[in-house]
């Protein structure tokens, strides 16, 4: 039984990550969305809070609204991985349960 959970917020705004992070079970699977995906930017404050979550977790951003902020691929953190939304789509579809953290 695997979970999605969701994150929309920014993590330099809200604490909605850091709760996900804490709270999620080894095997889920995090999508980053909206400012979310600031979330998988190298070197920011919150690198390794994902990097230390991503040997048992899987973690996604949302390609579309990552580009959509201006930033570049190059960027983000190794071992997350860039979906689109019919990624998205299945990300909800292989999943038991989604949890959305606002």
């Amino acid at each position: 039984m695997s979970d999605l959970h969701t994150v929309n917020k920014s993590p330099f705004e809200k604490n909605s990550l850091e709760s996900c992070l804490r709270l999620s079970r080894a095997g889920s699977a995090i999508l980053l969305y909206e400012d979310a995906v600031y979330a998988a930017l190298k070197g920011t404050a919150v690198e390794n809070m994902i990097a230390s979550v991503a040997g048992d977790r899987k973690v996604y951003v949302l390609g579309p609204d990552y580009k959509a902020r201006g930033l570049d691929e190059s960027r983000i953190i190794d071992g997350v991985e860039v979906v689109d939304y019919a990624g998205f789509v299945d990300l909800v579809d292989a999943n038991d349960k989604v949890q959305a953290w606002v």
